[in-house]
Order: C-alpha cells, then sequence, then structure tokens
C-alpha cells in the first residue's frame, strides 16, 4: 500500500496576482507568459502542464520557508484559473511522471535526510524507499534539469 500523496500549492497565494498589471507584477518578481507548447508549463497548483494558449505566471516562490539551512526558493509556473488538484495515495501524474525529477526527503526539522535524482517512472518506488525512513517527515519533487520546485510529497 502506498504511503504517501503528492500536493499542489494553493491557488488562493497566486490568483490575485493575475490581476495585475505587466509593471505591477515585475515589482513582485513576476512575468505574465502564454504556453508554447503541451510540455513545459508545468502549473504547480493543478500538478499539470498548461496547454498552448493559456496564461500562466513565472514568478518567484519560496518552497523551503522554514528555519533550515535548506531554506529555499526558485521560479515556478501557475496558470490562470488552475484548480487543485487532489490526487489519489500513491499516484503520480504525468506531470511529474514525464520528467525527470530531482527528489529530496526532509526531517520534521527541515534538514535533508536523503536525495535521488530519478526518472519521473521512478517517482513512487523511491518515495516509498525515503518514507520507509521514519526520520524523512516529506519530500519535496524538482524539476531535475531546470531544477524548479515541482511539488511536495506528504506521508498518507
Amino acid at each position: 500500500m502506498s504511503s504517501f500523496r503528492l500536493v499542489g500549492l494553493d491557488r488562493a497565494a497566486f490568483a490575485p496576482l493575475f490581476d495585475l498589471d505587466d509593471i505591477q507584477l515585475r515589482a513582485h518578481g513576476a512575468r505574465r507568459r502564454i504556453a508554447t507548447a503541451a510540455q513545459g508549463f508545468p502549473c504547480r497548483i493543478s500538478l499539470q502542464d498548461a496547454a498552448v494558449g493559456e496564461e500562466l505566471l513565472l514568478l518567484p516562490f519560496e518552497h523551503l520557508a522554514e528555519d533550515s539551512p535548506y531554506r529555499a526558493s526558485g521560479p515556478i509556473y501557475v496558470r490562470r484559473d488552475a484548480q487543485p488538484r487532489t490526487l489519489g495515495v500513491g499516484e503520480v501524474p504525468a506531470y511529474v511522471s514525464a520528467r525527470q525529477i530531482s527528489l529530496r526527503g526532509y526531517s520534521e526539522r527541515h534538514l535533508m535526510v536523503d536525495a535521488v535524482v530519478c526518472e519521473g517512472t521512478d517517482v513512487a518506488t523511491q518515495i516509498e524507499r525515503m518514507f520507509a525512513v521514519p526520520k524523512i517527515a516529506y519530500a519535496h519533487l524538482h524539476n531535475a534539469r531546470p531544477g524548479c520546485y515541482s511539488c511536495r510529497a506528504e506521508r498518507v
């Protein structure tokens, strides 16, 4: 039985940004983009790639905001009107399985305990391996090539 669920970001944190003009967006370090390909514009809310022609924001996001030496931020995409996606236990969407993933396991104190780079098709196996270690509380997935935060794996 699987021990994890992948979780996207909360839409409420990003929705007001879509009402800003481009100058206001730049003050947030953000840029408006239109998806030009079926892959390459992964939305961190819906855990799906944007369709060609969809509007997104490219912006910085602090994905590990806790008091830790591993505190980190990086660029992410979010789609306009994206709806949070509730994945089933152990479900790995195409958004993840189609990419090479850097998986990082953290303790409750937000210290990295384990890390691995794997093909997205092997993510479930690697999360299960990490979660077999009791001191790993959660994991972060990053798209390995650009290094961008993808989503969080939580224990269930």
